[in-house]
């Protein structure tokens, strides 16, 4: 397994891959703060573009066989209407049948939260587990920060 783990995935350096995204008047709680859901939708935005950028070699194949299985985050600062994100994602482990990304989600140069995200590759008959391909293994491979 290879293991970034030393990132600082509050540093903007760490990342590999990056897209924006539009505050929007909706995304405000009560407190007129951007609310946990919708930075959720950015590291989900973010993935998205991910998989978009460096998975479309894979093809058809690029939406089937994955499953997210774990998605943890760390909230450090408020985010305010109106305005705009940054998001950062990278590769940071590699196993036989999952990978992780961390994520980071910017203002500026300030971190507002970071993510950890596994996902584990699925056989689409069993809905089981399987090994990484070596084609997306090559994949992942390019998007780390080593």
């Amino acid at each position: 397994m290879t293991d970034t783990q030393e990132l600082n995935l509050k540093s903007r350096d760490a990342y590999v891959s990056w897209t924006s995204a539009t505050i929007r008047y909706r995304d405000l709680d009560p407190n007129g703060h951007v609310n946990n859901g919708a930075i959720n939708e950015f590291f989900e935005d973010g993935r998205v573009q991910f998989r978009n950028d460096r998975m479309i070699s894979l093809g058809d194949n690029i939406l089937a066989g994955f499953a997210l299985v774990k998605f943890s985050v760390e909230y450090y600062k408020t985010l305010h209407y109106p305005g705009s994100v940054d998001i950062g994602t990278v590769v940071t482990k590699i196993g036989r049948t999952s990978y992780v990304l961390g994520q980071g989600i910017f203002s500026g140069d300030e971190c507002i939260a970071v993510a950890e995200v596994i996902t584990v590759c699925l056989d689409d008959q069993t809905q089981k587990s399987q090994p990484i391909g070596d084609e997306l293994r090559a994949i992942l491979a390019n998007a780390q920060n080593i």
